[in-house]
């Protein structure tokens, strides 16, 4: 079965201090993306579309479309802010787009196959790419189903700041609930602390989490666009609300639209959100090119 990757890459990178995307972060200037990229292609992904801003294309054309386009079918989606259903408009002051949901929605005619969904700054090993090809290749034609790669809380933290991430609630394989968390970080003693809003608590770590590596069918098109207008009209107003992947998949499972099976990686996750994380994650990747795990460069030539 074919298969499409979708990476999410418009995000500014507020907390890290710059493009983050297309940092240079592999023994020979690769940008974390690239591994994705390769992974798929492992996996058997033939195609790959990268969700940008406008005034990005350029910039990622010379960063990874040109040096990725022999080995896999590549396109461009532009997620503009100004890109909302009729009857809505843009509140004066907002100047980020509306979340990953709408990024999602922004490569709506680029995708006629099941795709996977993945954040532009994480890493998240072969094996994600290898469960989620499995289970796409499993899918039978005409049926809305989705699925998640999961990974342990304590595997995806920071040590430098706090981090909103997906708790998970599964059973029989398939996510239950999935709810947002804001702002948990390591606390006194190693402890996993969060304070979202009036809320606060503790985490044991073991907790699944999304690092949003997502599966989907064209199927979620027809819901994106009909949930765009609910959010429109509930949270359009506001300057800095966002329309978010897992909060969509959430009301899916709960409207039961679809469901979600859960797959897990034995692979480590890392990611970069903040300046401080760049020299682990440099490290990380230098052990595994020295491993054998990945080759450098990591598609011939140098940058």
């Amino acid at each position: 079965m074919k298969k499409t990757m979708v990476i999410m890459a418009a995000g500014m990178g507020s907390r890290f201090g710059g493009l983050k995307q297309i940092t240079a972060m592999g023994p020979s200037d690769e940008i974390l993306m690239e591994y994705s990229v390769y992974d798929g292609i492992r996996a058997g992904f033939d195609k790959v579309v990268f969700i940008i801003t406008e005034a990005m294309k350029d910039e990622f054309d010379k960063k990874i479309g040109s040096r990725v386009s022999s080995k896999i079918e590549v396109e461009y989606a532009v997620q503009d802010l100004n890109d909302i259903p009729a009857g809505f408009k843009v509140p004066q002051g907002r100047v980020k787009p509306w979340g990953t949901s709408q990024a999602i929605l922004a490569a709506k005619n680029s995708i006629k196959t099941p795709f996977a969904v993945l954040n532009a700054d994480d890493f998240y090993g072969q094996e994600a790419f290898s469960v989620m090809a499995g289970y796409m290749d499993s899918l039978k034609e005409g049926v809305f189903e989705s699925a998640m790669v999961g990974y342990k809380i304590e595997k995806t933290l920071s040590k430098y700041g706090s981090v909103t991430r997906g708790i998970c609630q599964t059973g029989n394989g398939l996510l239950q609930q999935i709810s947002e968390i804001k702002d948990i970080e390591y606390g006194p003693n190693g402890t996993i602390v969060y304070r979202d809003g009036q809320k606060s608590g503790t985490l044991n770590g073991d907790e699944l989490c999304s690092m949003n590596f997502w599966g989907f069918t064209p199927h979620l098109f027809d819901y994106l666009e009909k949930d765009f207008a609910r959010f429109l009209k509930e949270k359009g107003s506001e300057l800095k609300s966002e329309w978010l992947i897992p909060i969509t998949v959430d009301d899916m499972i709960q409207s039961n639209v679809t469901k979600v099976t859960v797959l897990q990686s034995g692979d480590s996750w890392f990611g970069v959100t903040y300046p401080e994380d760049k020299p682990r994650v440099m490290k990380r990747i230098a052990e595994l090119v020295e491993q054998g795990v990945y080759p450098s460069p990591l598609f011939g030539g140098s940058k």
